[in-house]
């Protein structure tokens, strides 16, 4: 199933599922399951930005977005990643008002809220897993935490109905909001890393150029630069210090390249002889020089 599907049931299940729990969570009681209602909406809404997104990322390179609309993808997982963090805080947030001041919760209620949210979300969460794109491993975030979230719920009405500590209740919504939080901001890291045009975490410039060098003909390898457009697709451009002008050297170099993950390849041949202009890359006229020369 392609990733849009996959999304797009996560959605629809997301919706349906954020309004039943919501009269849930008033027939109970239970700010666990009224947060995670909220919650939900949220994880519906930015679901379908998701799907939206992901849907126009697939849209084929123009004149005004020359690379593609992949990284739209990307944004998708911004912006389900922030409504996870925010939506996640205000959780905690009610949670220490509830623990100050713990009211009556209908755990029987509860319970079978419970089993049923961890059967809904036990299905979202098989269609959106084992994805590859940022967006849809936020996705899977959203539906692997709401089976966290409901098997917690459960487990906190079973205990209630024997003791009737209903403290439990906003304890147990602050431990499945932290666990949020924590994977939200390993997710942001790695989107920011994105955007901000930094080497994928898989690749080894140093090795890159140790290989390249090692290709017949190949004096020397400068002025790369690596990047991703949305964690799958990698670019890179070079320029190639060469013995003497051979496309076959190009090829050889192109097929190194790809061995390392990078798809899409740009390379600048020069000789010897040759003065290369950019051996600085000078991108920034100021003061910020990023040094390539021949070693």
């Amino acid at each position: 199933m392609k990733t849009k599907s996959k999304i797009f049931i996560a959605f629809i299940l997301n919706l349906i599922f954020s309004i039943f729990e919501l009269f849930g969570g008033i027939i109970t009681g239970s700010i666990a399951i009224t947060s995670d209602a909220i919650h939900d909406f949220g994880d519906a809404t930015s679901i379908g930005t998701a799907f939206f997104l992901e849907k126009l990322s697939d849209k084929k390179p123009n004149n005004k977005y020359t690379y593609g609309y992949a990284r739209f993808s990307v944004l998708g997982a911004l912006i389900t990643t922030l409504i996870l963090l925010i939506s996640s805080v205000i959780v905690i947030f009610n949670a220490v008002f509830r623990i100050i001041s713990p009211i009556v919760i209908d755990y029987n209620g509860m319970l079978i809220f419970a089993i049923v949210g961890l059967f809904v979300n036990i299905v979202a969460t098989y269609f959106t897993h084992g994805g590859k794109s940022l967006n849809q491993k936020a996705v899977n975030l959203h539906m692997l935490e709401d089976v966290f979230g409901w098997l917690v719920v459960l487990i906190g009405s079973i205990i209630m109905k024997f003791t009737n500590l209903y403290i439990i209740d906003p304890i147990l919504s602050i431990f499945v909001a932290l666990f949020v939080v924590i994977n939200s901001i390993k997710n942001l890291i790695e989107i920011l890393q994105i955007f901000l045009i930094k080497t994928p975490k898989d690749i080894d410039i140093d090795d890159i150029i140790k290989h390249i060098k090692e290709i017949d003909g190949v004096i020397d390898a400068h002025h790369i630069h690596i990047w991703t457009i949305d964690g799958e697709i990698n670019l890179a451009t070079l320029h190639l210090v060469v013995k003497e002008y051979d496309s076959n050297i190009k090829e050889k170099v192109k097929e190194e390249l790809s061995e390392h993950g990078i798809s899409h390849t740009t390379i600048e041949m020069e000789t010897e002889t040759e003065n290369c202009k950019d051996k600085i890359c000078n991108i920034k006229k100021q003061n910020q020089h990023l040094h390539c020369h021949h070693h």
